[in-house]
């Protein structure tokens, strides 16, 4: 095999293994960690999609496991998880708290997206500069948080997530809650 031949397969063999990890990290989630180490989700406050004047913040929800999922009008994934969750929260009928952040979108179009999708949660605006999906690390949409009481991360999913990923995530910050 020629010495360029050999260059070009080792260069594709790299870009391809480089291409595989970024996809990989981009597709996992946090599973569960070790309680004591999970960090502590940036606290935050945002004017209510919809409501002039009101308000949701994290801090509202002290001592209650939240999910919190980050999304904009314009994503595409984003229209396809949002009815997904609109249904999930409501067949809980309360039992959980998830609030969605819409980030770097326009007001008008995310509340016809919202209304679209059938949204009864708070939803959060969060409008450029984005300082709350900036400080949570998000940097590409969606993105949901699952918190425990004390709002420590305690499961992260990169992407759409699914009903089985929202029920274990569920699952896994009400066991938190009552370990307390």
């Amino acid at each position: 095999m020629s010495r360029r031949r050999r260059l070009a397969l080792t260069t594709a063999a790299a870009v391809l293994a480089v291409a595989a990890a970024i996809v990989a990290i981009g597709n996992t989630s946090s599973g569960p960690a070790n309680s004591h180490s999970d960090p502590v989700a940036p606290a935050f406050t945002l004017a209510l999609l919809g409501h002039h004047g009101e308000h949701i913040s994290l801090a509202g929800l002290t001592g209650r496991p939240v999910i919190v999922n980050f999304f904009a009008s314009w994503c595409e994934p984003c229209q396809k998880e949002t009815p997904l969750l609109a249904r999930f929260y409501r067949a809980a009928h309360g039992s959980i708290t998830l609030i969605g952040v819409d980030a770097n979108d326009k007001a008008s179009a995310a509340l016809r997206f919202t209304h679209a999708a059938d949204v009864s949660y708070p939803v959060g605006f969060d409008p450029y500069p984005m300082h709350t999906t900036i400080s949570y690390g998000v940097g590409g949409l969606p993105q949901t948080f699952f918190l425990d009481s004390r709002h420590r991360i305690v499961k992260r999913i990169f992407g759409a997530v699914t009903e089985q990923e929202l029920r274990a995530g569920v699952a896994l910050i009400t066991a938190s809650a009552k370990r307390g």
